[in-house]
């Protein structure tokens, strides 16, 4: 049997410590790369997010990339947020903009340069540099201030109001994620885009589903010794070494 993200959300709801010691070698790198970008490197905050046991309290078990996005949106309310603008006013200045283009100026707020952004996004760095450009271009005159690192400094307080702005309406995230990996159909890509293109939390919906996707690739899982400070934090006894295993 292979164990995955849904009988690890299933078994730290149970306490199991098969639960916890997979959560801690798979997702403590991934909090800790969260973190870094985000926050900077605060081992103390990694050790303060690992030792809060509610997180999987009103969690139901997912997959992992569902399980990434609500780990994501935990760890980010965690971090101080300041904004020079509302998402009101990004919403009425971007509105020219293509869906596409909106995605581009939304990962924007979450800090990520050119390159990642066309990574996430399937389209040249380039192509990044001048949609940000053109969103510039229509947001500058709209506001009293402006700086061109607005979006970014405002990003955690916009991404906060944007997940905050669900609609029944809304699509879940599997509709994000099968648009993503190429599952998803012309008619049903078209229907998805029909809404989101007028809502700002699909945008970051969508946009925080490629965050996940890119947060995963090629991140390994901490070894025993690397895990065994973070399970005691949790009070999990660590794995026991087999004599032939001793060194």
């Amino acid at each position: 049997m292979i164990y995955t993200a849904y009988e690890m959300i299933r078994d730290c709801r149970e306490n199991r410590p098969e639960g916890w010691r997979f959560y801690i070698a798979h997702y403590v790198p991934v909090i800790r790369k969260l973190l870094a970008h985000y926050a900077g490197d605060r081992p103390a905050a990694v050790e303060s997010i690992v030792s809060d046991r509610s997180i999987f309290a009103a969690m139901e078990p997912a997959p992992e990339r569902h399980f990434v996005a609500e780990l994501r949106q935990r760890l980010l309310a965690q971090l101080p947020a300041e904004s020079q603008l509302d998402l009101e006013q990004v919403a009425a200045a971007l509105a020219p903009l293509t869906l596409l283009e909106k995605q581009v100026a939304w990962i924007e707020t979450m800090d990520y340069p050119a390159a990642e952004t066309g990574a996430m996004l399937r389209m040249s760095p380039v192509t990044v540099e001048n949609v940000r450009a053109k969103a510039a271009d229509l947001l500058r005159p709209t506001l009293n201030s402006w700086s061109r690192t607005i979006l970014k400094d405002s990003g955690l307080a916009l991404g906060r109001e944007a997940a905050a702005a669900h609609t029944n309406d809304c699509p879940p995230s599997k509709v994000f994620l099968d648009v993503l990996d190429g599952r998803t159909t012309w008619q049903g890509r078209e229907a998805m885009e029909r809404h989101v293109t007028g809502c700002w939390h699909c945008i970051d919906h969508f946009c925080r589903m490629a965050e996940v996707i890119e947060l995963l690739r090629g991140v390994p899982p901490l070894s025993d010794d690397e895990s065994a400070p973070y399970l005691k934090l949790l009070g999990v006894e660590t794995k026991r070494k087999r004599w032939w295993q001793r060194h």
